[in-house]
């Protein structure tokens, strides 16, 4: 039982062992990356999803507090907010969600920026059984969710940087036969930088950002018997934004991204299962004693494959965005992930528009990976802006 729903958390939220089990394309090196509460993992936003999940270097959003809050300390307004809703997995199952609520508020050009997120993913309603396969009359709702408080300041006119602060809890059972909700703290560090460059169209903007994401606490199921490293992630991307004129603009983006992740070494066999021991050369036990900084260290140099690997565990995203007067925006991207860390590869597109105070965008994937579970996976983001808020107040 409790393995079974570990293994449902894991594969709902990742999507790579579906991945294993599900494509021509896996070989004997499949190897992926497991972890603790993986939906931390998971784009939650339609502006970023509709751009092959990049936002390192992109221009600021309400929803930067998943990507680089420092971009917050950028924005030129007092605050404001933003929902995002996923219907998580649509092709597999029916009650899979991912609800995603972040904002900011700028306490002044010397006291910096305050931020702050909550995510929530529900793991739809699952009947438990026993261990003959009987249901038993007990239904579980797993779930995961993160809270967090961030705060970034520019260092210059041209720099800012931000940490987050993160309390998460992962609960992929309904509390039986020994198996817990796990609890865990992380930070994020992140940095933004921005460059103006005077064009003949108009001033032009380069952008550089970066953030390693989830450094903390292992999570346990079992009250601290094992323990599971939560996805700790490194970040970096560039952008560059050009203006056609007056009133139209498009800006280009690339992101890489890495897990800070030991690998378990796995024995590089066809028909991969995470469940089954003889799967893998290290034990649990031993897997799990690695400690937090020694494994992202580690991570470095721990594939079974040597560099060759480790170069493999490198994904990376290009996204596009046109805009028309900072009012109606198009966008599409490209995301890939190599074939032997889980192979989610995939375009998006997406479509925004902006009314005063409100504005709400769409997200959309589109895999290229054959039977892949993310295809058609719809992503949508209302946002709410402080100031035209305001503007709508006074006009009444």
């Amino acid at each position: 039982m409790r393995k079974r729903l570990l293994l449902l958390g894991l594969t709902a939220c990742v999507v790579t062992f579906l991945q294993a089990q599900a494509t021509d394309e896996i070989k004997d090196s499949y190897n992926p990356i497991l972890t603790g509460v993986p939906s931390l993992g998971i784009a939650p936003d339609a502006v970023s999803g509709g751009m092959g999940d990049i936002g390192a270097a992109t221009t600021p959003t309400l929803s930067s507090q998943y990507w680089n809050s420092s971009k917050y300390a950028m924005m030129e307004g007092p605050g404001g907010f933003a929902l995002s809703y996923t219907p998580w997995l649509r092709k597999i199952v029916s009650d899979i969600d991912l609800a995603y609520l972040s904002g900011y508020y700028n306490l002044g050009e010397k006291a910096g920026t305050l931020s702050a997120s909550f995510r929530y993913f529900s793991l739809g309603n699952i009947t438990l059984t026993d261990v003959n396969g009987h249901e038993n009359g007990i239904a579980a709702k797993p779930y995961e969710l993160a809270l967090d408080l961030g705060y970034s300041r520019k260092l210059s006119e041209k720099f800012a940087m931000g940490v987050v602060l993160r309390f998460l809890a992962s609960d992929l059972s309904a509390q039986s036969e020994d198996y817990y909700t796990g609890y865990g703290f992380a930070a994020d560090v992140n940095g933004y930088y921005t460059l103006p460059i005077e064009i003949k169209s108009g001033e032009s903007k380069f952008g550089f950002g970066f953030n390693i994401s989830n450094i903390g606490t292992k999570v346990s199921y079992d009250k601290g018997n094992s323990s599971n490293f939560i996805p700790t992630n490194l970040r970096f991307g560039a952008s560059y934004l050009i203006p056609f004129d007056k009133y139209n603009r498009i800006a280009v983006n690339a992101d890489v991204n890495r897990l800070l992740v030991p690998s378990r070494k796995s024995k590089n066999t066809k028909g991969f299962d995470p469940q089954d021991e003889s799967t893998w050369t290290m034990e649990y036990d031993q897997y799990s004693d690695i400690s937090i900084i020694k494994g992202i260290f580690s991570s470095f140099s721990d594939a079974p494959g040597g560099f060759k690997e480790e170069m493999k565990e490198f994904s990376w995203s290009l996204g596009a965005e046109y805009a028309y007067n900072e009012q109606f925006f198009v966008r599409t991207g490209y995301h890939h992930e190599n074939v032997d860390k889980g192979n989610r590869k995939y375009f998006t597109f997406g479509a925004g528009f902006k009314w005063t105070a409100f504005r709400l965008d769409v997200g959309y994937v589109v895999a290229t990976a054959p039977t892949n579970p993310l295809d058609q996976t719809l992503r949508f983001t209302l946002s709410f802006d402080v100031d035209g808020l305001k503007e709508l107040t006074d006009n009444k």
